[in-house]
């Protein structure tokens, strides 16, 4: 196992080890650069060796984390979902990582090659991005998830876990590290901010003297807006998952209710959880209270209109900042519109570019929407909870990009990839 993280004291030994961090991991990326695929799924093969053989390790570290937070008294209960870990969300970060293993290596895959008149040959080739940056909150699994797809994709990373996964990251890291030695890869090439010193956050912003290339930054609104203001390199983020479950006026109810129930209670607390759900008037008849009772009777508090309010005394009425929050708990804002182009008109003012769906029998409205919601992902006849990168076949994301600059969508091993172009010549000189 690796050796124990040591502490730091002190915001000038902060910067000392933290600049120490950066040039090794910077000096790691070289390497990982170069690494023959064979060798990283070694390294892969023998991180999900170590994270099954160390899985009691991992959820004793685990056990105390969510010891401490549900003692501090301020912890949610969607916040202790996201923290905890548990034997088969262990096995998940072991899967995903044999998924992650499986998946073609990115790194020297040549995307487009052309010839031009004077003979010479253009080659557009992808590389890594060099050090990755991911700062998070309380999920623990996502130290696995970004270590194992910078990997992959030839890039080092820097992990700065939240406070309250401190131990839990430490576990999974130790299993990581593991992986890097048994195939001779450097160490460095995914480390572990040792510290709960928030300063750690301030000084990966700043790009630590130009080592960091990039920063993803995984939690709460609160984080991501101060990454998004503070940061001196780019960012792959989002800012908050405001997503809208769509009901057409052709839906059919029992998929609607399958789908509705799926996206809001599955899990309530991931950014992939629909937040508003949207029916047509036309289908209001039909469609909306079976949906409105369906959510109560699971738990759901349910904020309306006054059309959604009519359906059920137990409906509260939904207020303006109602349309624009994440909730990430039970509760969902409903709304009925006038048609798809109701619906788009809404997720355009309300939604967070995100994740959207709509549940539709006819074929042009459901064409229309996925063509005009601009979002980063779009479903029809689907659950939103399936934004995440392992349901994409990804193996795990580092997050889900909802800009529209290089990445958007769940961000995998290709996400992690930027290009150069090879030109290859016989002596060609420019007139």
């Amino acid at each position: 196992m690796a050796a124990p993280l040591k502490a730091v004291d002190g915001n000038a030994d902060l910067q000392a080890l933290m600049s120490d961090l950066a040039a090794k991991a910077r000096a790691a990326a070289r390497v990982l650069a170069l690494a023959p695929p064979e060798q990283k799924n070694r390294a892969l093969e023998a991180m999900e060796r170590a994270i099954r053989s160390n899985a009691a390790a991992i959820l004793a570290a685990n056990a105390e984390d969510v010891a401490e937070a549900r003692a501090s008294g301020n912890a949610t209960s969607s916040f202790i979902d996201r923290l905890t870990l548990t034997p088969a969300r262990v096995e998940g970060m072991a899967e995903g990582i044999a998924v992650v293993r499986g998946i073609a290596d990115p790194v020297g895959i040549v995307t487009e090659s052309w010839q031009r008149p004077n003979g010479m040959t253009i080659e557009r080739v992808r590389v890594p991005l060099g050090v990755v940056g991911v700062i998070f909150e309380s999920r623990p699994n996502v130290a696995a998830d970004a270590g194992v797809l910078c990997l992959k994709s030839g890039n080092a990373v820097i992990l700065r876990g939240g406070s309250d996964s401190f131990r839990s990251c430490r576990a999974i890291h130790e299993c990581l590290v593991q992986g890097l030695r048994e195939a001779g890869l450097p160490e460095a090439a995914i480390t572990l901010v040792p510290t709960r010193d928030r300063a750690a956050v301030g000084m990966m912003l700043s790009g630590l003297n130009g080592a960091v290339d990039v920063i993803v930054p995984r939690g709460g609104k609160s984080l991501v807006a101060r990454v998004e203001q503070e940061a001196r390199v780019p960012v792959f983020a989002h800012l908050e998952g405001v997503n809208h479950v769509y009901i057409d006026g052709s839906a059919d109810l029992t998929m609607a209710k399958s789908i509705v129930l799926n996206a809001k209670m599955r899990r309530t607390g991931v950014c992939g959880a629909a937040e508003t759900l949207l029916v047509d008037r036309a289908a209001a008849a039909k469609s909306l209270k079976p949906l409105v009772e369906m959510l109560l009777e699971a738990g759901c508090e349910v904020r309306g209109d006054d059309a959604v309010q009519k359906t059920d005394a137990r409906v509260k009425p939904a207020s303006e900042d109602d349309w624009d929050t994440e909730y990430l708990d039970a509760i969902i804002a409903a709304k009925v519109v006038d048609g798809v182009d109701g619906a788009i008109a809404h997720i355009q003012d309300h939604g967070s570019h995100h994740t959207d769906a709509i549940v539709s029998e006819n074929d042009l409205a459901a064409k229309k929407f996925l063509s005009e919601v601009d979002s980063a992902i779009v479903l029809h006849n689907a659950s939103t909870q399936f934004a995440d990168g392992g349901e994409f076949g990804f193996g795990a994301e580092i997050g889900i990009a909802t800009g529209r600059f290089h990445a958007r969508g769940p961000v995998g091993a290709e996400q992690l990839t930027s290009f150069k172009y090879r030109v290859h010549g016989t002596g060609q000189t420019r007139p």
